[in-house]
């Protein structure tokens, strides 16, 4: 199947509510998902000055949003394009192709929420930057 975009994009999601009773954020496969989600996962307590990620992925597409705090993201595509993103309102989310590198740092304070489009499976990580670059 083919991605739903060539290079990380960010995906705006329709808040509703209003700040007196607070906000409902939804987003919907193939409406504001460009995949169906198979995987869900979050990270948390992450310490300020750690990196995560450093990986890509053969086939996995993902959405990451920041539902809480600021997330500054760096990716990379194959052919050596460079991205550089904040997520910091739970309202908007990145999208990311396969054959994305991608490294991430957080505020503390920082919930990341990941929608993938594959189950876990270790084969599809790209963890060796070299062999990532190889593949141009």
């Amino acid at each position: 199947m083919q991605p739903a975009f060539d290079q990380p994009t960010i995906l705006t999601f329709e808040p509703r509510g209003s700040s007196a009773e607070g906000y409902l954020t939804v987003a919907a496969v193939q409406t504001d998902i460009p995949f169906e989600i198979r995987r869900v996962f979050w990270t948390y307590f992450t310490p300020q000055d750690i990196s995560r990620g450093r990986h890509a992925h053969y086939q996995t597409e993902m959405v990451l949003v920041a539902v809480h705090g600021r997330i500054e993201l760096t990716a990379e595509m194959v052919d050596g394009a460079t991205f550089h993103f904040l997520l910091d309102k739970p309202t908007r989310g990145l999208y990311f192709p396969p054959l994305c590198w991608h490294t991430m740092t957080y505020s503390h304070d920082a919930v990341q929420l990941v929608l993938a489009s594959t189950p876990y499976d270790a084969a599809d990580y790209i963890r060796d930057y070299a062999v990532f670059r190889s593949l141009r």
